[in-house]
């Protein structure tokens, strides 16, 4: 008997499609963001994310020309890059200063964006990358204050989309993964956590208004699967420069062995079936006048916050090392 084969939707479903991700991030206040981005690059190359935008909460100009040139180290110097203009934070980094960092007249890391005073508005940026993308297919890997978040679900209809800001997240987003808050004590004491209170009145309307899942990355849990220093001398090698472990070593010169706070987020945000985490039941998280985050149970919260166990922990520290630190093959040792 003659049997004839043809395509099977099963087919399509081994070879998942690229999670469409935005990164916004309030890089340069610290260099998790930046371990973080390796972290994406490397997702992106084999074939788990696609990068549409990075949006920048820190308000200082050098840190889109260095995103830009992280961007472009990794092979990818179009990806499109939004400021926003808050002042918070406004203060020079200690190490994006490598974006002007030059050898013999030459650009170390070579990018296009100068300046932040020469990229557009964050809000822009994202609702021209939610409207391209198929609805239900983005994932938000928020790592530092919800300033551009917040702005997003204020925003109006406009040429971009005739949807405002609530109506476009609630149909083009799948999951916003958030480094933010603390959901157990550190030291026995409560704390406020930086990205909340650098913005509090954003981070109250994120939790409050976001139509969608929110997935927090607390405190607790970078500081639970620090990123070794040993790391940092020895896999970065294949390149003479890598504008990840010099920013490592500006920021704070080894040896010392940095939370991955920020890198957490994007993890779960592309793996968060692998097991890497286990997670709280679903509930409500509130934000009070002083930044504090309380998490209370409920069937029909829209909210969760992740838990790292003590077998758990070494597994997510290889995995955000070897990602954060892969070769990339847009650069060869030189």
């Amino acid at each position: 008997m003659l049997t004839t084969l043809t395509c099977s939707p099963v087919f399509a479903q081994e070879t998942p499609q690229r999670i469409p991700l935005i990164f916004d991030t309030d890089i340069g206040n610290d260099v998790d963001d930046a371990l973080a981005m390796g972290v994406i690059h490397s997702l992106q190359a084999r074939g788990e994310c696609e990068l549409i935008a990075v949006t920048i909460t820190k308000d200082h100009p050098q840190c889109a020309a260095y995103v830009d040139a992280v961007n472009t180290f990794y092979g990818r110097p179009d990806i499109p890059v939004g400021v926003c203009h808050s002042g918070v934070t406004p203060e020079q980094s200690r190490f994006t200063v490598l974006a002007d960092q030059q050898d013999e007249g030459r650009d170390r890391y070579p990018h296009d964006l100068r300046s932040g005073t020469d990229a557009p508005d964050a809000v822009t940026v994202l609702r021209k990358a939610l409207a391209a993308q198929p609805d239900g297919s983005v994932v938000i890997a928020q790592v530092g204050f919800s300033t551009n978040l917040a702005n997003l679900l204020d925003s109006g209809a406009d040429e971009i989309s005739s949807l405002n800001g609530v109506e476009l997240v609630r149909k083009k987003v799948r999951l916003l993964s958030v480094m933010a808050g603390a959901f157990a004590p550190i030291n026995g004491k409560e704390h406020l956590e930086y990205n909340v209170i650098k913005d509090i009145p954003a981070a109250v309307k994120l939790a409050r208004d976001w139509p969608g899942e929110i997935v927090y990355s607390g405190f607790e849990i970078g500081i639970a699967v620090p990123y070794p220093a040993v790391s940092i001398e020895r896999d970065y090698a294949w390149v003479k420069h890598h504008p990840l472990s010099e920013a490592y070593v500006l920021y704070n010169p080894p040896p010392h062995n940095r939370p991955t706070w920020d890198l957490t987020s994007v993890l779960y945000g592309v793996y968060p079936d692998r097991g890497y985490f286990d997670i709280s039941p679903a509930g409500t998280v509130q934000i009070d006048e002083r930044g504090a985050t309380t998490f209370t149970a409920s069937a029909n919260g829209r909210h969760r916050y992740l838990i790292v166990t003590e077998l758990q922990q070494p597994r997510v520290v290889e995995a955000l090392v070897q990602l954060s630190s892969q070769p990339s093959t847009a650069r060869r040792r030189r």
